[in-house]
C-alpha cells in the first residue's frame, strides 16, 4: 500500500486550495503575478472593482497562506505575491492528484 501524504503536508495544501476556493481571490493573484510588482491597495482596488473592504478581506486570506506578501510603505501596505509559493503550488496539485512529489530542496514545505 502507497504511503500517504503527511498530515501536516496535507493541511499545508488544504490551506491553500481553500484561499483559492473564490474566483475573486484567483484574480488577485492572477493580478499580481501578472504585474510581477508589488501594488498598493488602491491600485488592486481599481482594477478589480470590488470595494476596498472585500479586496483587503481578499488580501488578508491570501496573505495568510503567503500567497501574497504585505510591505510597509509609510503608513500604507503594498502587496506583490510571493513567487516562491506560487512556484510551488502546481507541485501540490500534482501531489494531491497522485503524481510523485519532487525531489529537489523546492522550498514549499
Amino acid at each position: 500500500m502507497a504511503e500517504l501524504l503527511a498530515r501536516e503536508t496535507a493541511q499545508m495544501y488544504a490551506s491553500w486550495f481553500r484561499a483559492l476556493a473564490d474566483p475573486s481571490r484567483v484574480q488577485l493573484v492572477e493580478l499580481l503575478a501578472r504585474e510581477d510588482r508589488a501594488m498598493p491597495v488602491g491600485e488592486i482596488v481599481a482594477a478589480m472593482g470590488l470595494a476596498q473592504s472585500t479586496v483587503s478581506q481578499h488580501l488578508k486570506i491570501l496573505a495568510e497562506v503567503r500567497f501574497v506578501l504585505a510591505e510597509p510603505v509609510g503608513n500604507a501596505r503594498h502587496y506583490r505575491i510571493n513567487a516562491r509559493c506560487i512556484d510551488c503550488f502546481p507541485s501540490a496539485a500534482d501531489v494531491v492528484m497522485g503524481k510523485p512529489a519532487p525531489t529537489s530542496g523546492d522550498g514549499c514545505a
